[in-house]
Order: structure tokens, then sequence, then C-alpha cells
């Protein structure tokens, strides 16, 4: 199977990259995160997971 360019360039780009500095990462105050999660699961009717693909169409 041939491949797309030489196998010893693979990662010249990503190596060259500067690497940044992580963000700091946070949680949602409950209060909110509990609006959200009510907003979601019992007005909206929405299942638990991943349903993005499921939600009824509006048109």
């Amino acid at each position: 199977m041939p491949t797309h360019g030489s196998l010893t360039k693979a990662g010249k780009v990503r190596s060259q990259t500067p690497k940044l500095p992580a963000r700091e990462k946070h949680s949602p105050i409950p209060k909110i995160r509990n609006v959200r999660n009510y907003m979601k699961r019992i007005v909206m009717g929405r299942s638990a997971g991943q349903n993005m693909n499921n939600l009824p169409r509006s048109r």
C-alpha cells in the first residue's frame, strides 16, 4: 500500500509547533448545572447520553 510522502517526515509540523500552556478547567456552578440539566432532561425530554442525532426536528 503506497504512502503519501515519506514516513521520515511524519510529525514534522507537530514537532515544530510551539507548546502552549494548558487552560484552566473549571466545572460550572452546581445551581446553574442543575438548572441546565433540568431543562435538558425534563422540559426538552432528552434521554441520557449523546443524543444530538435523536432530537425531534422542528420545521
